[in-house]
């Protein structure tokens, strides 16, 4: 039996238990809606989370490398959508995805790109499936609903060789930036009109457009209608992250992923500690100290070992790329914290944190013993 305190650091650890609660209240959200959960594997990375997140839902899940997709591949998931803007020089490793059974989705929103698309599926003997990507708010890629380039298109998609129009999609990914509840549903409903709009635009001028699909972790959780859509595509609800919790998407109590770090030193003249994680095993991911949120947690919550208690004010005040440094309000509390003991970190950024880590130590219900080890993906 393994036991956490015997785990070197730092460690990534995953509550499996907590897990299961945050992946079933979302398919249970999407229940009889009408609306296909497609989860978003880009955090998790992992097969083992997959399982949990598919449980009760189509069995389609979204990526965003080829490697994820592959690798999924590989453990018999054969419905992906590849979530970012597909690049042609990729396309040896989509057409051997195609060959072996995959239905794989891209994505674009470019003419050239379509263009180029046709030519290499010709050559390589496939037929592929593309979505047409939109900006619904977020202002990174994606075309604009309700324009005429929607239409272009959808009409080279539809007609080129070697390609077939699958839909639409888009990332509410402004909804990050939301700081009440109010303003999450006014992005999801921002997010739902340019996809039906879009969607409407294609089937008026004749063409296909099966698929309607949109995505987050906050306005899935708390937008008002899903009327017109087919998909939704979100991921980072089933770790959660202290972000997400000051914006509303799920309380502290439901964060599933930390990391495991050991006290390795104290400086009273500087009202601090320092523990064995630093930028390489936390990230230097700062979303908490963006304007209007509740606390600026640094770079990391500090917990107890079991994750149930937070202990004070302390967070991770500063990171060198071993070091963390422990900061806290008021006196720093040396006797809650010895050197030597242990101390589990809530992640700014559940996403960035675990990319640095090629497995979760899986726990039940905060505390040890370690259950299990289960293997993540890591590259592109």
């Amino acid at each position: 039996m393994t036991l956490l305190s015997t785990l070197e650091t730092p460690c990534l650890i995953l509550d499996r238990s907590r897990l299961a609660r945050n992946a079933a209240r979302m398919t249970d959200r999407f229940a009889n809606s009408g609306v296909q959960l497609r989860p978003h594997m880009k955090s998790a990375k992992s097969i083992d989370v997959a399982r949990i997140a598919l449980a009760g839902n189509f069995g389609g899940v979204t990526v965003s490398t080829l490697k994820e997709a592959e690798y999924f591949a590989d453990h018999g998931i054969e419905d992906i959508t590849y979530a970012v803007s597909v690049v042609p020089e990729k396309m040896p490793r989509i057409a051997a995805l195609i060959k072996r059974g995959v239905k794989l989705g891209l994505i674009t929103d470019q003419l050239a790109v379509a263009q180029d698309l046709s030519l290499r599926a010709q050559a390589e003997g496939v037929t592929l499936d593309v979505l047409i990507e939109l900006d619904s708010g977020e202002r990174r890629a994606g075309l604009l609903a309700g324009g005429s380039a929607v239409v272009d298109l959808g009409r080279a998609l539809h007609e080129l060789p070697g390609l077939r129009l699958t839909g639409v999609l888009t990332h509410a990914g402004n909804s990050y930036q939301c700081r009440g509840l109010a303003d999450i549903q006014q992005v999801a409903e921002a997010e739902r009109l340019s996809a039906v709009t879009a969607a409407t635009q294609l089937r008026a001028a004749g063409l296909p457009c099966p698929v309607v699909s949109v995505g987050s972790t906050p306005t899935a959780t708390h937008g008002l209608s899903w009327e017109g859509l087919t998909e939704m595509r979100c991921g980072v609800y089933m770790f959660g992250d202290v972000f997400q919790s000051e914006i509303g998407s799920h309380g502290l109590e439901d964060i599933a992923v930390s990391v495991l770090a050991t006290v390795i030193g104290h400086r009273p003249d500087m009202n601090s500690a320092l523990i064995d994680a630093g930028g390489l095993a936390l990230s230097k991911d700062r979303s908490t100290g963006a304007p209007g949120l509740a606390e600026d947690i640094g770079f990391g919550m500090i917990m107890s070992e079991d994750c149930r208690r937070r202990i004070g004010s302390v967070r991770v005040g500063h990171v060198y790329q071993e070091h963390g440094m422990l900061t806290a309000d008021g006196p720093f509390p040396f006797d809650q914290l010895p050197i030597g003991s242990r101390v589990r970190v809530l992640p700014n950024h559940v996403c960035m944190t675990a990319a640095m880590y090629d497995g979760y130590r899986v726990v039940d219900a905060g505390a040890g013993p370690v259950v299990d080890l289960w293997s993540r993906i890591n590259g592109w």
